[in-house]
This record gives structure tokens, sequence and C-alpha cells, in this order.
């Protein structure tokens, strides 16, 4: 595993119950502010194997990504059952719910 990816599985798994981060984020916060679309990457082939919230990672919108309605609903619904709130656009307040991981290690 390169260094990039263990930052982000770390990152992700540092992810709180009730807070979300954007995939853009998670690269910055890993050393690569344009490695977003790695991120992707990363959540779709270690998700299952590192058991990451990977429903605590949203667009740069606050909206959820997943076009594929049963995806998308299973995601919406995990994070209102951590109290995360959508507005009438699907979209979440990244103010309000947006994690910041210390990034001082």
């Amino acid at each position: 595993m390169t260094p990039f990816t263990e930052k982000v599985v770390r990152i992700i798994q540092s992810i709180p119950e009730g807070k979300v981060m954007t995939y853009g984020s998670i690269a910055f916060a890993a050393g690569s502010p344009r490695g977003a679309r790695q991120v992707v990457r990363i959540l779709h082939s270690m998700s299952r194997k590192y058991n990451l919230p990977w429903h605590r990672v949203v667009n740069a919108k606050g909206m959820i990504s997943l076009t594929e309605d049963e995806s998308n609903s299973m995601q919406k619904l995990q994070l209102i059952g951590e109290g995360v709130i959508f507005d009438q656009k699907n979209a979440i307040d990244l103010k309000r719910f947006q994690f910041f991981p210390d990034l001082t290690d």
C-alpha cells in the first residue's frame, strides 16, 4: 500500500459518527490536494477490507455522489441515523457536519 493510500484509509477510519468529509478534503489531508479521484478508487476497492465508514464521504457540494438509487438511499439513511441532516436539495451543511482531522501526526 502506498503512503497516500495508508493516509487515506486512516483518515476515513477517523471520521466520527455524525460527521462527513468530502473526497477532496480527504485527499488534501492525505497530502494530495488534487487526489479526490484516488480517494474514490480507494473507497471503492478497500471499504470492505478495512471496514471503512464509506457512507461518511460525500462530494464537495455536501451531496451523495452515488447515482444508483439503492446505494444512494442506503448512504442517506445511514447518515440520517447518525444525526446528519439533509436540506430540501438533499445536501448536507458542510459548515455544520464536516469533520477536519488533526493533521499534526
